[in-house]
């Protein structure tokens, strides 16, 4: 059994002039980040390892996420792989991530989420909002074998917010 955990950056700042990769969270973006985790953490959510886009927005996601569940840092890596927005590289990156790691989770970037979680899922996402997570379970043992799996759970910012 395989698990992939797509989250997808919270909501970026377009106030400063620097490159995508630079763009920084707004203040929301932040916020959400820490209520998904909070929501998370509380159902006992468990991963194995953890990979994140290199872009400013997507690693400032991951480590809000990653501290906010007691996540240990030393099972985290960056990869270019992940500053992706088609999907193709991400899916690759996924289909060779060793078979010792049951349940991983990416931070990353639209439209490969959405695209991604509509190809591995069973249930239709319009659109991955940001600070926006699915889980997918695949009956599988290799990842190279994933093809259409389950969708375990969907997590979006706005129905947490002021509950």
């Amino acid at each position: 059994m395989k698990q992939i955990v797509l989250m997808r950056h919270g909501k970026s700042s377009w106030d400063y002039e620097v490159s995508d990769k630079d763009r920084p969270l707004k203040e929301r973006g932040i916020h959400d980040a820490h209520l998904v985790a909070e929501k998370l953490s509380s159902k006992g959510f468990s991963i194995d390892f953890a990979y994140s886009s290199p872009a400013n927005r997507a690693l400032h996601t991951s480590m809000i996420f990653l501290r906010g569940i007691g996540f240990d840092l030393t099972r985290f890596q960056v990869t270019n792989a992940l500053y992706d927005f088609s999907g193709d590289s991400v899916a690759a990156f996924i289909e060779s991530l060793p078979d010792t790691l049951d349940t991983v989770m990416i931070f990353g970037h639209n439209y490969a989420f959405t695209t991604l979680a509509n190809t591995w899922g069973d249930t239709y996402i319009e659109n991955l909002p940001t600070a926006g997570l699915v889980q997918i379970e695949f009956d599988v043992n290799g990842w190279s074998k994933i093809s259409k799996g389950r969708t375990k759970q969907i997590v979006f910012p706005k129905h947490l917010r002021n509950k």
